[in-house]
């Protein structure tokens, strides 16, 4: 089967950092002709709400290990993006973008939310499998995009405990082959790192704190 081309052009992605210039005015002046946004972790739910009032765009996003319940300035709790789509754990279609989420890092704290032992991801990946499967027959390929908050082990991770990838990754992008891998997590401090690493068939990429993707131009 033939596989279809996604439309999709722009992508702003974001990750752990609150970028002063997104969460203001300029960024209609900045982003806004991108056609989506991924968030991969770790930022506060009023964040990502305000990117999507403000772009008109979706912003489709997976939990980092420091998310949960927050505290609107209303007084309610919640424990998502209001207004965005949270696929973690799951496959999601959209429009033409096939993607799946696997957000949350290693496990370092005991009962800590959106923590995972390499063996728990392992298990969340096999639950992704029968959506990918009929992605594969249906459009000719198992998914676009990855969204995950931890990068791969070995790529772009770090050597303290918190900061080790899943291998779980490694396997997924092996089988699955999607086209991007994109993940936060792993902070950087220069400007002169571009961690952009490729797998088999997948472009790794650190969004840390915000990164825009012109697709088919990597």
């Amino acid at each position: 089967m033939p596989q279809a081309k996604p439309t999709m052009k722009k992508i702003l992605a974001v990750s752990d950092e609150i970028v002063t210039i997104i969460h203001s005015p300029q960024i209609l002046e900045l982003y806004g002709d991108v056609d989506v946004v991924f968030g991969c972790g770790d930022l506060p739910y009023y964040y990502l709400e305000y990117i999507t009032t403000m772009l008109r765009a979706d912003v489709i996003y997976v939990y980092g290990n420091h998310d949960g319940v927050q505290l609107k300035a209303d007084g309610r709790k919640i424990d998502r993006a209001e207004g965005g789509i949270l696929i973690d754990g799951r496959v999601y279609r959209h429009h033409d973008v096939l993607l799946a989420g696997l957000g949350g890092s290693i496990r370092y704290n005991d009962r800590a939310r959106n923590q995972y032992t390499e063996r728990e991801m392992f298990h969340r990946m096999l639950r992704l499998i029968p959506g990918l499967v009929l992605n594969r027959l249906r459009f000719g390929r198992y998914l676009d995009v990855l969204l995950t908050h931890s990068p791969p082990f070995g790529i772009h991770d770090g050597k303290d405990r918190a900061h080790i990838g899943f291998k779980t990754f490694l396997t997924f992008m092996r089988y699955f082959k999607p086209r991007y891998l994109l993940h936060g997590h792993k902070h950087l401090y220069r400007r002169d790192i571009n961690e952009c690493t490729t797998y088999d068939e997948t472009q790794v990429l650190n969004v840390y704190p915000s990164r825009v993707i012109n697709w088919g131009e990597d």
